[in-house]
């Protein structure tokens, strides 16, 4: 396997992966990430896997570059990846209930338009498939799930919204996500999630996790707003 592995700043040192994205691959990142607590201890203050990366953060007095590159090479070199991805077939960790309708899906006409399918065609496409969490990031909760059918794959919008609500359910090229927080967004919006997917009260504070599988369940509008869903 190709990687590398260097500085990220004057307090952090970055394994890279020059891999396809692949469950297997983020596996090892999580398995590494964990010697890495049980190796550095507190001198380890965070650490963040992305796709294809792992980031170590350290104390700034107590990171010793040499010796955590050489022992992030050794981990790396010992990675064994199967020669095929393959496919899920376990039950979904998390399964989350979708409404998916115009009245909380912006996008969802307009993307069953474009792709010349109709709205069930979109729905059964989006919750058939079991989603694998990649990595977390652009806000608290904010998790990359992969991989979209390709039928589905569609570009972000030119232009992001400035408001996107809480639990909207959204598509951009081969990932899909839910937005755990109203925030600005710029994927297209095929659905919502009644659900709340981050709270600062609750252990751990997000329901994804790196390394988790999802699956997203139609609900009917009685449903959504059983659980708690709010159509504006």
């Amino acid at each position: 396997m190709n990687f590398e592995v260097g500085p990220a700043g004057e307090a952090a040192t970055r394994l890279v992966f020059t891999e396809t994205p692949q469950p297997a691959l983020t596996r090892a990142l999580l398995k590494i990430e964990n010697l890495a607590s049980q190796r550095f201890g507190s001198t380890l203050t965070d650490s963040v896997i992305g796709y294809t990366t792992l980031t170590l953060f350290f104390s700034a007095s107590a990171l010793e570059r040499d010796c955590t590159e050489a022992w992030l090479r050794e981990q790396a070199e010992a990675i064994a990846l199967p020669d095929h991805s393959e496919p899920e077939h376990s039950p979904a960790d998390v399964v989350l209930p979708v409404l998916y309708h115009p009245s909380v899906a912006p996008d969802l006409e307009w993307l069953a338009d474009d792709l010349s399918f109709g709205i069930d065609d979109v729905i059964a496409l989006h919750s058939n498939t079991t989603y694998f969490a990649y990595a977390t990031g652009f806000a608290p909760g904010f998790c990359y799930l992969g991989t979209l059918p390709a039928a589905l794959r569609t570009p972000r919008l030119d232009t992001p919204r400035a408001r996107v609500p809480a639990g909207a359910v959204a598509i951009a090229d081969s990932q899909t996500a839910v937005y755990p927080c109203e925030s600005p967004g710029g994927w297209r919006l095929i659905g919502a999630c009644p659900e709340p997917l981050f709270n600062l009260g609750s252990t751990p504070p997000s329901r994804l996790s790196v390394g988790a599988t999802v699956r997203f369940e139609p609900i009917s509008e009685a449903d959504f707003r059983a659980l708690g869903g709010v159509i504006a």
